[in-house]
C-alpha cells in the first residue's frame, strides 16, 4: 500500500498572487495493482521504477545534520594557509561534514581521488579547499575543474570565490552560450583556476587558447553525467593531452563500466572513497500524488502550490518543451514561474535563476539539466511533474530540497 498526497478546498484561479492562504493537507490511502507495487517502464532506458521507491518518510532533521559532520574535528585541524583558515571561518565553517573530514588531508596529501558522495554532502568544498591551499603555497600551479553544466560550474565558480577571497587566485570561467571573445581575453591573463564545461574546453583547446599540458590539478565532477550528456569523447581528449605528473581527482555518482574506463586512465594509485550509496535523501519527505484524469495535471499542480507551505518549488519536467508549457500554464493562473533548460541561453539561464534565488520567481520548471547544477537555499518543495527516467536521476532531482541537513519534500506525480 503506498500513500497519495492529495489537495483539498479548490481555489479560483484569480483568487491568488502573493496572498496564498493556508490549505489542509492529508495523507490517504491508496493502492495500484500487484499489491500496491505500481512500475512504470521506462519509455527512454527499459528502466524499471517501483512507485513505492517515491515514498518515504524523513528522518529527524537533527540526527540526520549531525550525521553530517565530524563534530570531533575542525578546519583548524588541517595544515591550511592561515587566508584561507580565515575565509573558512568568516563564512561560518566550522566542523567539515564526513566527506571533506576523509578527503581533505589526502588532496593535501598531493594523493590522488576517486569518490562517490550523496547530493549536498560537501562535496564542492571537500575538494576546493585542499586545492586553493596548493595554490596559494605554489602560485606556479595550475587547477582545471570541469563540470557537465553551466549551473554547476557557476556554482562551483561562486564557491571557489568565498574560499579564494582577498588572495591573489584569479579564476576563469569557461562555458558554452558565453562570448568566445571575452573567454579568450581572461584566458590571457595571468590565472591559476580554470572552471569549464567539457564542449566549450575542447574547442579553446583546437584554437590553441587553452593548454591542457599546463594543469597540475585536474577535477573531473559528476562524470556519470557528462556520459550521459555523450561527453565521453571529449573527457577522454581532455584526459589525453594532461601533463603526467598531475593530481586528479575524479567525482561521480556511479561507476559504470565506462566510468570506471575513464577513471583508470585518469588516476594513479588513488584514495578511493564512498561516502553513501545513493540512496535518497533521508532528511525529505517523499510522497506521491495520483493524478484525477477529469483534473489533469496542471490544475493538480496549481491546487498544490496555492497551499502557503509551497514557498520556493522546484518542478521537473522531462522535454525542454514541456517545462515552457508547464511555466506558461503557471504564470497564466497567476504563479510567480518560469522556466530553466538548455535551450535558454546563458544569460537566460543567469537570470531566471538569480530571479529564483532572490524570490522575484518562486516556482521554477526545471528539466533535468538542472538537477545537478541548482544550489538554491531553502527549496520548500520539489515536484517530479514528470517522473524520472531512472531511480538515480530521482535521487539528484529531489536532493535539490533538505540540503546540508534541513529538512524539504519531494512529490511525484503518478
Amino acid at each position: 500500500m503506498i500513500n497519495s498526497y492529495s489537495s483539498t478546498n479548490r481555489r479560483s484561479s484569480s483568487a491568488f498572487g502573493h496572498n496564498r492562504s493556508r490549505r489542509t493537507s492529508r495523507y490517504s490511502s491508496g493502492s495500484w495493482g500487484g499489491g500496491g507495487r505500481a512500475r512504470r517502464r521506462n519509455p527512454y532506458r527499459g528502466d524499471f521504477i517501483s512507485h513505492e521507491m517515491y515514498v518515504s518518510r524523513a528522518t529527524d532533521t537533527t540526527t540526520s545534520q549531525e550525521n553530517m559532520y565530524e563534530r570531533q574535528m575542525t578546519f583548524s585541524d588541517f595544515k591550511l594557509n592561515p587566508k584561507l583558515l580565515k575565509n573558512i571561518s568568516a563564512h561560518n565553517y566550522i566542523h567539515p561534514t564526513k566527506i571533506q573530514a576523509q578527503v581533505i588531508a589526502p588532496i593535501l596529501e598531493g594523493r590522488d581521488i576517486i569518490g562517490q558522495a550523496a547530493t549536498g554532502s560537501g562535496k564542492t568544498a571537500a575538494f576546493l579547499i585542499p586545492i586553493i591551499n596548493a595554490l596559494l603555497n605554489d602560485p606556479a600551479k595550475k587547477c582545471l575543474v570541469v563540470a557537465p553544466t553551466r549551473e554547476l560550474v557557476k556554482q562551483i565558480q561562486t564557491e571557489f570565490r568565498l574560499f579564494a577571497q582577498n588572495t591573489f587566485i584569479n579564476d576563469v570561467l569557461i562555458v558554452g552560450g558565453a562570448s568566445y571573445s571575452t573567454q579568450i581575453r581572461l584566458l590571457k591573463r595571468n590565472h591559476q583556476f580554470i572552471i569549464a564545461t567539457p564542449g566549450r574546453l575542447i574547442d579553446l583547446y583546437k584554437r590553441q587558447n587553452v593548454i591542457l599540458e599546463d594543469f597540475d590539478i585536474i577535477v573531473l565532477d559528476e562524470v556519470d553525467q557528462m556520459l550521459d550528456m555523450g561527453f565521453i569523447h571529449d573527457v577522454k581528449l581532455i584526459i589525453s593531452k594532461l601533463k603526467s605528473t598531475r593530481q586528479s581527482l575524479f567525482f561521480s555518482a556511479t561507476m559504470a563500466s565506462k566510468i570506471k574506463e575513464i577513471a583508470n586512465s585518469l588516476l594513479r594509485n588513488p584514495v578511493t572513497f564512498e561516502l553513501t550509496q545513493q540512496v535518497a535523501v533521508k532528511n525529505v519527505d517523499q510522497n506521491v500524488v495520483k493524478v484525477d484524469s477529469s483534473k489533469g495535471k496542471i490544475e493538480t499542480l496549481h491546487e498544490l502550490l496555492i497551499k502557503t507551505e509551497f514557498q520556493r518549488v522546484l518542478v521537473f519536467s522531462r522535454t525542454k518543451r514541456g517545462a515552457d508549457e508547464v511555466a506558461l500554464a503557471l504564470r497564466k493562473k497567476g504563479h510567480k514561474a518560469d522556466a530553466l533548460h538548455g535551450n535558454k541561453s546563458l544569460g537566460q539561464r543567469t537570470k531566471i535563476l538569480s530571479m529564483f534565488k532572490r524570490d522575484e520567481i518562486d516556482i521554477l520548471v526545471a528539466t533535468d539539466v538542472a538537477s545537478r547544477g541548482i544550489d538554491v537555499p531553502d527549496i520548500s518543495h520539489v515536484i517530479n511533474y514528470d517522473e524520472p527516467a531512472t531511480y538515480m536521476d530521482y535521487i539528484h532531482r529531489i536532493g535539490r530540497t533538505g540540503r546540508i541537513g534541513k529538512k524539504g519534500c519531494a512529490l511525484t506525480f503518478i
